[in-house]
């Protein structure tokens, strides 16, 4: 990035981690804290009778804490557990409310102003904020009433 006389490099570091939970036969430690799909605490079990006990529900195993003593695997619908995720992530998404100018000038002619007018229209739609700046140049800053005349109209 250049800023007037000074040169400035941003460098970003990624590091790559696994957000993935294992689920069922991927989970390898034994034993592990169960926690039913209720939210009841099943308690500390082999991972052979929690992998059965997920079976009988007829859901999954999923590893959620894996770094706790003994690691915490919860029995749930992983597949709508990943689908709820996912939505939760979208819904983070919202519209970011941007403030868009539209600059005159004085002497803007009449269908130029129109032109500006719905084209700030178009950005209220679009839910941005709209920002009417009036630019003078030289003399003109001695007509002032000639800027109010065109704010007035716009």
């Amino acid at each position: 990035m250049f800023r007037g006389n000074c040169i400035t490099v941003l460098r970003r570091t990624a590091t790559i981690e696994s957000k993935a939970q294992r689920v069922n036969e991927q989970i390898r430690t034994s034993p592990v804290r169960v926690i039913a799909a209720d939210g009841a605490q099943l308690g500390i079990l082999p991972i052979e009778e929690a992998l059965a006990a997920s079976r009988q529900a007829e859901l999954d195993l999923v590893e959620v804490a894996p770094n706790g003593q003994p690691p915490v695997c919860r029995i749930m619908d992983y597949g709508k557990f990943k689908y709820q995720q996912k939505k939760r992530q979208h819904r983070g998404q919202a519209h970011q409310v941007r403030i868009k100018e539209i600059r005159v000038r004085p002497k803007t002619g009449e269908h130029d102003i129109h032109v500006k007018v719905n084209r700030s229209r178009q950005f209220l739609e679009h839910k941005n904020k709209v920002l009417i700046s009036v630019m003078f140049r030289g003399r003109e800053l001695a007509h002032v009433e000639e800027g109010r005349r065109v704010i007035d109209e716009m």
